[in-house]
């Protein structure tokens, strides 16, 4: 487990279920949140499909599609045990949940009809490997469904917001954290790391329109990686040179017109290579 891995760990056992809040609000017009658009990919699966949400967190998505798939036999899958614990109570029994990593899945291989995945998969460490897993544990032709993020804060609230957070963790001397593997910031990159098991790839922008007060805005921001690894007193100033920056943003009502740029990727499994097959041998 490297550096960005153990605080993504830390991180969500002192703030489980955040991601929800933040986007199941935010909506595409007829189509819903991201995570509705991520479950509708599984529209086509036959009724008693195996599911496994990787990165499941609190549960959020695997609820959502407990109500909308009942027959569906669920996995999730987090390296969190306090998103697991909220997890367990919001699922109550309707889904098999396990704490590990997706670098080393427990699954037996072939195990699975679909794999889906929210604001997740992006930040795993060891891409490539959990890709290996995710392509093992899925059946030839199974399918990949994820949510990942492309752009944080849209528009020009954006552009001010990385300026001002660059600054702030100057002043903390913040040592740089790769949370995202650089391929896994763009669709060029995508492809590159899904090109080896996976194919009938299928990339989609999702622009979620975000129209918050600035208030709304830095309680949401609160609950981010970056904030979360200032000084309290770095955060206040930042909280200040950020709400001056923006302050020229703001509509009449005092909304700040932004929002969040998420990329929806599909791809199925191609069919098990000789090396996976002699991977499996040693399982």
């Amino acid at each position: 487990m490297n550096s960005a891995e153990r605080f993504l760990q830390d991180f969500h056992q002192r703030h489980p279920g955040t991601t929800p809040p933040a986007f199941a609000g935010l909506s595409l017009a007829g189509r819903g949140s991201s995570y509705d658009i991520l479950a509708t990919t599984l529209k086509a699966l036959p009724p008693e499909a195996r599911v496994l949400d990787l990165g499941c967190g609190d549960g959020f998505l695997l609820d959502l599609l407990a109500r909308h798939h009942p027959t569906a036999r669920l996995l999730g899958v987090d390296m969190s045990a306090t998103e697991l614990q909220a997890a367990h109570v919001r699922l109550a029994g309707r889904g098999l949940l396990l704490e590990e990593r997706a670098q080393a899945l427990s699954l037996a291989s072939a195990s699975v009809d679909a794999v889906l995945s929210h604001l997740a998969l992006m930040l795993m460490s060891d891409i490539e490997q959990v890709l290996q897993e995710v392509h093992r544990v899925l059946v030839p032709g199974g399918q990949l469904s994820a949510v990942v993020g492309r752009e944080f804060l849209l528009g020009e609230l954006g552009q001010h917001y990385l300026q001002v957070f660059r600054a702030a963790a100057r002043r903390d001397h913040l040592a740089h954290l790769p949370l995202v593997d650089p391929r896994a910031q763009s669709e060029d990159g995508w492809r590159q790391l899904l090109d080896r098991h996976f194919t009938a790839l299928h990339f989609e922008d999702l622009d979620l329109p975000w129209t918050p007060t600035f208030e709304e805005l830095w309680v949401a921001l609160g609950d981010t990686y970056d904030l979360d690894r200032l000084s309290p007193a770095n955060r206040a100033r930042m909280k200040q040179e950020l709400h001056d920056a923006t302050r020229h943003l703001q509509c009449a009502d005092g909304t700040l017109p932004t929002g969040w740029g998420l990329l929806l990727i599909q791809a199925r499994a191609c069919l098990l290579y000789t090396s996976d097959a002699a991977d499996d041998s040693l399982r």
